[in-house]
């Protein structure tokens, strides 16, 4: 018999969620299969069997907090799949149990001679999905059985319910309407609230592990660094336009969208070359400087905000930025960040613009010393060369930790970003 444990999570991850049993009590798994998955608060971890045999006890349930070490269940490498393992009293334990509404086809036991139910195609799809996603397929009456999954091993999530509860336009419809014109909207919530039931005043949802650990980071940045914020404002002209020039025949040579973020990137990976210290750590009694900038990009994902890195990012020119940016960010949505991905960050650009944020004071992404936030571009009036014109204005602040940063570097760092954004020939040929 063999435990299966809580693997190592990571760097200063002690806890998990269990997410989803992929394997069922009295299932026969092979040597590297994944039996369940894990949610920390940074990445989902895939727990596999060393051994092939039969998973004969399951001792979590999904929902529950572990901890590194702690036993998860057991397999047997002695066992057959269909042995006792997988009796009556054993099958509610294999059926997966949603926190709000549990689909009818998963709570009751099964009697031996209705065992062969279980495989059926619907009950199947039913266990490779997430329990939000059954939640929200209960909430939104969307038969979970019916809703092809794109996430890893054809497992049903959130956005594919979504995309199977939205209205479907007909045939003929779409040939007849014409391509409708680009219309600006707000992006849907990306943590929304469990829906009430009828007559209840308040609701009530556990904070999951990834939430936790996101709030006991940001209480520990404002804790230990002296923050504060300066703001510029860049005038974004020269940008578009250049964008504007270039962005059509970028995507057709190279297959690269290009967006403003790599254009922040490279001024901002040029500006800490200039000023070294807003790159830097402190540690203990000791300033560390880092010779290199793996740059955090901030994501807002549907399991919470992350921040993957791009490494090197100061070697690298605007088309690698732009698709390393791209990579890491399709991960984050797909839920297949790495813990490598997460870490070694040296600096952050976070981009409130993008959900309409004008101006905001970005927390620091503690231990790094200075964080980057962007806003949304918005044509106002300024004064140029003695006359008032429109232009395209962003408003940019740079958070950072008053004990090693001067202002005095503070400002001239963020200067130097809006001279490098104003002009940006300077920066593609530096």
């Amino acid at each position: 018999m063999i435990s299966l444990k809580v693997p190592p999570l990571g760097e200063s991850i002690v806890e998990a969620t269990v997410s989803r049993w992929v394997k069922n009590q009295g299932d026969s798994v092979n040597a590297g299969d994944t039996v369940l998955e894990l949610d920390t608060d940074k990445i989902t971890v895939e727990v596999p069997s060393l051994r092939a045999g039969v998973l004969t006890k399951q001792s979590v349930k999904e929902g529950d907090i572990v901890h590194v070490d702690d036993v998860l269940g057991e397999i047997d490498e002695m066992a057959t799949a269909g042995a006792p393992a997988s009796t009556p009293a054993a099958a509610p334990a294999a059926a997966p149990k949603p926190a709000a509404s549990p689909a009818p086809a998963a709570v009751s036991a099964p009697s031996p001679a209705a065992a062969p139910v279980a495989t059926t195609p619907a009950t199947s799809a039913v266990q490779k999905s997430a329990p939000t996603a059954r939640r929200m397929a209960d909430e939104r009456g969307v038969d979970i059985g019916s809703v092809q999954g794109t996430g890893r091993g054809g497992v049903v999530s959130k956005p594919d319910v979504m995309a199977a509860a939205a209205p479907q336009p007909t045939k003929a419809a779409q040939e007849v309407a014409a391509p409708p014109a680009p219309v600006k909207t707000a992006p849907p919530p990306l943590h929304s609230a469990p829906t009430p039931r009828s007559g209840e005043r308040e609701t009530r949802e556990k904070l999951s592990t990834r939430r936790k650990r996101i709030a006991e980071n940001l209480l520990q940045s404002h804790l230990s660094t002296a923050h504060l914020t300066t703001f510029n404002e860049i005038d974004m002209s020269a940008v578009m336009a250049l964008r504007s020039r270039v962005k059509e025949r970028v995507e057709k040579e190279y297959g690269v969208r290009l967006s403003y973020t790599p254009f922040f990137v490279r001024a901002a990976c040029q500006a800490l070359r200039d000023y070294p210290v807003v790159n830097a750590q402190l540690d203990g009694d000791e300033i560390v400087y880092k010779n290199y900038v793996n740059m955090g990009i901030a994501v807002a994902s549907e399991q919470g905000l992350v921040v993957p890195n791009i490494k090197d990012a100061d070697r690298k020119g605007m088309l690698d930025i732009s698709r390393d940016i791209a990579a890491v960010a399709q991960k984050a949505r797909d839920v297949k960040l790495t813990m490598d991905d997460l870490t070694g960050g040296s600096f952050t650009i976070t981009n409130g613009g993008v959900f309409g944020s004008l101006v905001s004071t970005p927390i620091i992404n503690y231990p790094q010393v200075a964080i980057l936030g962007l806003h949304k571009i918005q044509d106002r009036p300024v004064a140029i060369d003695g006359k008032v014109e429109i232009r395209p204005m962003m408003y940019v602040a740079l958070s950072y930790d008053h004990r090693i940063i001067d202002g005095q570097a503070a400002v001239l760092f963020l200067v130097r970003v809006k001279e490098l954004m104003e002009d940006p020939a300077v920066m593609l040929i530096e």
